[in-house]
């Protein structure tokens, strides 16, 4: 098929088994993957920041895959989409005659998913009123069935995702801020398809494959033209929003040539710097900056996060113009003898 080819490559050292839904090799998205690989092997929380659309759940299995609870359960479930009155039995099951309706026992997803991995999506909707009872099944590993008081002892690793700002709902009281704290272990911040334009290509025709074989037409060409516009999309529903544009190319197309989906006038938003290798690499240095505290030097550096030697760091921020925010009290010290020690400017 012309165009770009949907061709995976391990040579990177991604582990083949977990990664293989996951389309792409822009840095922003190698990055995040790799915050991944470090926390996998561990039992640790880990908590996935992203837009709508960008994947979390293929990251939350990828942690799963490739963790030693690969080959044990690997349950989810949506907090955002089950009602308020059901979503505590959904969690944590519920005993016969427990409540009106309960007919018989039901086992919770907790309960499903022992000694294996539990997703739960969208934790920022879930309720105030069961957010204490979440935060002891993660510190103490045990809870009740709805109208039982027996203790369940259970072993699950916990994988949680929201689009929301957790931080900014803890200070609005919307979210407890203990168990906060316990998700927010070790976060994972996937990037939007914007910040990985290099990817679209690879991932456009990876879905027209899919689309084509499963409708059993045959797509031989992506116009150039077309992949252009894709790169050029602002594309606010991520990697949803082009597997469903894409689905909709592939039933409009004619003669194997996969048409434009994309309307006339649409939303472009990128400037010409994202469009570009540079624009990348300055959003992936901003996020390992922002994940390290603003710390370049040292272990749990930005520098170490990147596999970079703290004076290519240097001088790659120099290059790019990063720095600190204004609104901080604290800047970086960019001199060359410098350890890269945060230190206070007054601005």
């Amino acid at each position: 098929m012309d165009g770009a080819k949907s061709v995976r490559s391990y040579e990177d050292g991604r582990p083949e088994n977990g990664f293989d839904e996951i389309i792409g090799n822009s840095p922003a998205l190698e990055f995040a993957l790799a915050e991944v690989e470090r926390v996998a092997t561990t039992d640790s929380t880990v908590l996935v920041y992203g837009e709508t659309g960008t994947g979390k759940e293929l990251i939350a299995r990828a942690i799963h895959n490739i963790s030693p609870r690969c080959g044990h359960p690997f349950v989810k479930l949506n907090c955002s989409a089950i009602p308020f009155d059901l979503l505590e039995s959904e969690l944590f099951g519920h005993e016969k005659g427990a409540f009106t309706g309960a007919v018989t026992q039901r086992i919770g997803r907790f309960e499903m998913a022992d000694t294996g991995t539990l997703f739960l999506d969208e934790i920022g909707d879930l309720p105030l009123a069961l957010q204490p009872k979440l935060l002891r099944v993660l510190q103490e590993q045990e809870f009740e069935r709805l109208g039982s008081g027996r203790t369940h002892r259970i072993n699950v690793r916990l994988v949680a995702a929201t689009h929301r700002d957790l931080a900014e709902m803890v200070k609005r009281n919307e979210f407890r801020s203990d168990l906060y704290y316990r998700l927010n272990v070790f976060p994972v911040v996937l990037p939007p398809l914007r910040e990985r334009r290099e990817d679209i290509p690879q991932l456009a025709t990876h879905f027209v494959e899919v689309f084509a074989r499963r409708m059993t037409k045959r797509i031989d060409h992506i116009p150039e033209v077309v992949l252009n516009a894709f790169v050029s999309y602002s594309w606010p529903g991520n990697v949803r929003e082009l597997q469903n544009l894409i689905e909709r190319a592939v039933i409009l197309s004619n003669n194997g040539v996969l048409p434009n989906p994309l309307p006339d006038k649409n939303p472009v938003t990128v400037t010409p710097s994202q469009a570009t290798f540079e624009g990348s690499t300055r959003a992936l240095i901003l996020r390992s900056l922002q994940a390290a505290g603003w710390m370049i030097g040292g272990p749990g550096g930005a520098a170490a996060r990147l596999g970079l030697k703290r004076t290519t760091l240097i001088a790659k921020m120099k290059k790019l113009g990063i720095t600190r925010p204004a609104q901080q009290t604290e800047a970086i010290d960019l001199t060359e003898n410098g350890e890269g020690e945060e230190v206070a400017t007054g601005a």
